[in-house]
């Protein structure tokens, strides 16, 4: 079952947030060779996406032995994000194997200083 912590981003400013990969005995997973991925979305049934973050495009940052998994989505992409409350989820994917860690609330604050 995936985690399921909410992440408040600030409107038009970097986000980044590191997290650990644990297995259920708390040890990090080696997640060398593995996909990430991560979307945001206005609902889960949205066919569009908000923010979308990769491993491939260096938005998602793999720490191999160690299990962390940093996320970055730049200030022109959370610019482009109304504030409000969606959804996001993390997937790791290893060849057919897809395993979502983290699913939650993405609240885009409101930016007053532009």
């Amino acid at each position: 079952m995936a985690g399921t912590p909410n992440f408040i981003c600030d409107h038009g400013a970097t986000f980044s947030r590191e997290i650990t990969w644990l297995d259920a005995s708390s040890v990090p997973v080696n997640n060398t060779g593995y996909l990430a991925r991560m979307q945001v979305r206005a609902t889960a049934s949205s066919a569009s996406t908000l923010l979308s973050l990769t491993s491939t495009d260096g938005d998602i940052v793999l720490g191999g032995a160690d299990g962390t998994i940093t996320i970055t989505a730049s200030a022109t992409a959370t610019a482009a994000i109304a504030a409000g409350c969606y959804v996001y989820d993390l997937e790791m994917v290893s060849g057919a194997t897809i395993y979502r860690i983290l699913q939650g609330d993405f609240t885009v604050d409101a930016e007053v200083t532009r």
